[in-house]
């Protein structure tokens, strides 16, 4: 039987990449979707692109949702959009993202063969050239081990049950909210599936990556305290340092 998939898209400002965003839904060869954009009262023409795509959505039979107001950073997005979602399965694709075009029914197939509270895939990132090209970077594998690293997670390909959103929220804390979701759901002892296929892609840039000291200081900083409230050891912290390491040789 075929589950309905809810996507969740948080944006602001995103009338340069949102429509890539968009047509990727619109290009699933699944077709039990329901799409929510969950926009932060952007002030460019974010809106009203998604607004354009309306009629190419509801023509595949698309559920279709744009919400504009203000909130409090995009894990408030994300929970506004959690709160609205009918599927049984919810995923998060960000403003300058994609998915593959098998994406959804993979996703879906695998939740029929084997049901997860979690699932997750691997990732295609791209960067921008000086000339605003993309050029493909690497691809990021998923893993699933006992050691709790978030270099073998990928959230634009991360799938959750309603279920599991009914209970676990994200907590607006700091930029590494979605992690912090993903070590309470480890820390439960929720079934995780992951799948070594590239399901998404993933545009380099935004707050996670920024290439600044005093910030990376500060992430690592959050991304320590993360560790630590969910019960892992003191020396999670040269994990910490190494994730931002990793960013400025790669950014």
């Amino acid at each position: 039987m075929k589950q309905l998939i809810s996507i969740i898209t948080p944006s602001f400002n995103s009338e340069k990449t949102i429509y890539t965003t968009i047509e990727s839904i619109l290009r699933q060869t699944y077709s039990d979707i329901e799409y929510i954009i969950i926009d932060g009262n952007s002030t460019d023409r974010t809106v009203e692109i998604a607004e354009s795509y309306r009629s190419a959505l509801e023509r595949r039979g698309i559920k279709y949702h744009i919400i504009s107001e203000p909130d409090r950073g995009i894990y408030d997005a994300m929970n506004k959009g959690v709160h609205m979602a009918n599927g049984e399965l919810i995923g998060i694709i960000n403003s300058d993202d994609w998915y593959e075009e098998n994406a959804l029914r993979r996703v879906a197939e695998t939740y029929e063969e084997e049901p997860f509270d979690m699932f997750y895939a691997d990732l295609r990132i791209w960067q921008e050239d000086t000339e605003g090209n993309l050029k493909e970077k690497m691809i990021k594998h998923s893993r699933l081990r006992k050691l709790a690293v978030s270099r073998d997670w990928n959230h634009p390909t991360t799938f959750i049950t309603r279920k599991v959103y009914e209970k676990y929220q994200y907590k607006l804390e700091s930029v590494h909210d979605d992690w912090d979701l993903v070590l309470r759901i480890k820390k439960a002892g929720l079934r995780i599936t992951v799948l070594n296929e590239v399901l998404a892609n993933f545009r380099m840039g935004g707050v996670s990556n920024e290439k600044n000291l005093k910030k990376s200081i500060q992430r690592g900083r959050a991304r320590y305290r993360i560790y630590r409230n969910n019960g892992y050891s003191r020396w999670y912290w040269w994990e910490c340092v190494a994730i931002e390491a990793v960013k400025w040789v790669l950014s």
